[in-house]
């Protein structure tokens, strides 16, 4: 688009990515520093009992993020992106803020249920903002810029063990702390934030009832899903129960096992996001697949980094393994919904990744229920990191059978859920 070439509008595209990257951070950020806390955690709220209880909680929020995804995604393609991400932070924040004032397990249940619905609303819409102000030649760079927000998010939340730790703060004063960032942050973000005008709102997008089949009829979608599904399962034992892993496998310290289960592997996402983001929108120069074939690469990493992670004989070795991981990591979650912009038009975007969410995160909730579950039962740590690797595996042969759409199919996906191009 001719647009996209003005400079004031670069600025405002890049201004989009800016202001963002915040939310994103406080968005893994109020959801990781738990997993980090869990031994404080467990130790005030006693009634929680179990590793399966505490994995059920870590489920109850994935599932309600999950099916909610959809919904936000739908929402936002109909209505406004910018209005979606700006509600869901301030609603996520209000809970963060109520978390930190729990007494039971069911009252921390309740309150990650709500935490799961008000954070569904946010990743779709963000990402489907970005999409809509960079064209395909920044459009990778743009995506893995957010995501750095997601991993420094991590990172911080890793060392939430230390806090909680600590006599003079606790692990409820983080959680009051993010609250009220949060809530602040969502009224100059409001007024600065803006959808982009050439997709002006509403977006032409169908009803929910009409989005799903032009969805779930695109053959190339589905692969992405599954694609997008397989490797999470893995990703979601990693940030929600590695702290706890090396804590209990290496005898350290749980601030100690916080920082490193988080610190090594997202600082390798977040350099190799701006590598993956860099090498894709260059490939997409010479090939329609080359932000396919980033991702790619990016699987072929992550598959010997989760084997490692099991079989990890000392935590050098684990720590090395992480590392890898999130090498691969930052190539595959820079590329997902540039991606996913190639197989599907512009007024289903939010609503795709609504429905990748829907399946990828309600099988991570199951990933932690039944991990939990695992370990109150001793069962052997490399077995089950073995298996997601055949996973992850399987995952890197799906992506290479999608297809990129051209333009003009896109333009017809977009008119006509039956049309040729969407089949």
């Amino acid at each position: 688009m001719a647009g996209d070439h003005n400079p004031g509008w670069v600025r405002t595209a890049w201004m989009a990515v800016l202001l963002l990257a915040p939310v994103a951070f406080l968005n893994y950020l109020d959801r990781q520093m738990l997993a980090s806390m869990k031994t404080s955690v467990m130790a005030d709220i006693t009634d929680i009992g179990m590793d399966e209880n505490w994995g059920l909680m870590l489920g109850q929020f994935k599932w309600v993020y999950a099916f909610a995804s959809p919904l936000g995604g739908w929402i936002a393609d109909r209505f406004s992106r910018r209005l979606t991400i700006c509600g869901s932070l301030f609603l996520w924040s209000a809970v963060t803020w109520l978390t930190s004032r729990v007494e039971t397990f069911e009252h921390l249940l309740w309150a990650r249920t709500l935490m799961g619905l008000s954070e569904a609303f946010y990743m779709p819409a963000a990402l489907a903002l970005i999409a809509a102000h960079h064209s395909g030649a920044t459009r990778s760079r743009a995506i893995g810029a957010h995501q750095m927000g997601i991993y420094l998010g991590v990172i911080a939340g890793g060392f939430g063990g230390m806090v909680a730790d600590s006599p003079y703060l606790g692990w409820r004063s983080a959680f009051t702390l993010c609250g009220v960032l949060g809530m602040v942050y969502s009224l100059p973000l409001l007024a600065l934030l803006h959808d982009k005008p050439a997709d002006a709102i509403p977006h032409n997008a169908p009803t929910l009832s009409a989005s799903l089949p032009r969805l779930l009829l695109n053959g190339s979608f589905i692969l992405l899903v599954l694609y997008f599904t397989l490797p999470a399962l893995a990703g979601w034992i990693v940030r929600d129960w590695m702290p706890a892993i090396l804590r209990d496998r290496y005898d350290i310290s749980q601030g100690l096992a916080g920082v490193l289960a988080s610190l090594p592997w997202q600082t390798a996402a977040i350099v190799f996001a701006l590598i993956g983001g860099i090498l894709a929108d260059r490939l997409m120069a010479r090939t329609e697949r080359g932000r396919i074939l980033v991702s790619a690469l990016g699987m072929a990493l992550i598959v010997p980094a989760i084997f490692g992670m099991g079989v990890a004989g000392n935590l050098g070795m684990a720590v090395a393994a992480l590392v890898l991981f999130g090498m691969g990591w930052g190539m595959f979650d820079s590329n997902n919904m540039p991606i996913l912009c190639q197989i599907v038009p512009a007024n289903l975007r939010a609503t795709g990744y609504g429905v990748m969410n829907l399946v990828s995160i309600s099988c991570g909730g199951l990933a932690d229920w039944g991990f939990g579950k695992l370990r109150d039962q001793g069962a052997s740590e490399s077995l089950v990191f073995g298996t997601f690797s055949a996973l992850a595996l399987v995952a890197g042969l799906l992506v290479l059978c999608i297809r990129p759409r051209s333009p003009v199919e896109l333009e017809q996906m977009a008119g006509s859920p039956l049309s040729p191009g969407s089949s």
